[in-house]
């Protein structure tokens, strides 16, 4: 669909997007306003706050581990913030490749896939709390977002967008939309080979893809996984599209 997706330009952060507007495989279209994702609030403006606020956000997930969260504070005053802390093994598992002058593209790459595998896996619990904030009845409008807002911010969102019933093809462009909404941050890439820091900084299809074939070939669908991972059975699936979708 043209225009989308929706962004909402700040001085102080990137990748501040709109999950509204796209159109499920029957026809249905997610309501704009009600879920967003970004990258990290921490160097936002008083002018980006007041125009998250204008957006009715009022409600922060904050996927991010403890130490990045402790070192770059949202700085949004006013709205809830939920702690969904994952830990970011993938920047330390590159660091050590590069610490061991490993500059092959290949194996960075198979470290992205496996850590996306792992958002799936073994993070799901926090995914699962995800999907609780947005089923809360008569709540303000959500945003999630860890430090780039790409890979488990990335995740994120291809799950809530394919649990609505949003065809695969588009939730990979809204994914590959970062390529061109992130402005990208001082520290993400710190210490790493100029390969590792160029595909830690890059988004790639192969990366989602990996972990939806690891929920197939964990649980044999995405409706399995969706039920037997982050509690999303028929009824609350079904309250999820009746909240998220016109």
């Amino acid at each position: 669909m043209t225009g989308l997706p929706r962004s909402i330009e700040l001085e102080g952060a990137s990748n501040l997007r709109d999950l509204g507007g796209y159109r499920t495989k029957d026809g249905a279209v997610v309501r704009f306003g009600r879920v967003f994702r970004s990258a990290r609030l921490s160097e936002i403006t008083e002018t980006d706050a007041a125009r998250i606020r204008a957006a009715g956000i009022g409600r922060v997930a904050d996927l991010r581990g403890p130490g990045e969260q402790a070192a770059a504070p949202t700085r949004l005053e006013g709205v809830q913030i939920h702690d969904l802390s994952i830990d970011p093994s993938l920047g330390n598992a590159l660091r050590a490749l590069s610490e061991q002058g490993d500059t092959a593209r290949g194996p960075i790459q198979q470290l992205m896939a496996e850590a996306y595998a792992t958002y799936a896996l073994t993070w799901n619990h926090r995914y699962a709390r995800l999907f609780d904030l947005l089923l809360e009845q008569d709540a303000p409008a959500l945003l999630f977002h860890c430090t780039a807002g790409k890979d488990r911010t990335g995740f994120g969102a291809a799950l809530i967008l394919a649990a609505l019933g949003v065809d695969r093809a588009t939730i990979q462009a809204d994914y590959l939309a970062t390529s061109r909404l992130w402005r990208g941050q001082a520290g993400v890439s710190t210490s790493l080979t100029p390969i590792a820091a160029e595909v830690l900084t890059s988004v790639e299809p192969m990366f989602l893809d990996a972990a939806f074939a690891a929920m197939t070939a964990e649980h044999g669908s995405l409706d399995s996984y969706l039920h037997a991972r982050v509690g999303l059975d028929a009824g609350r699936r079904a309250a999820l599209r009746d909240a998220l979708l016109q």
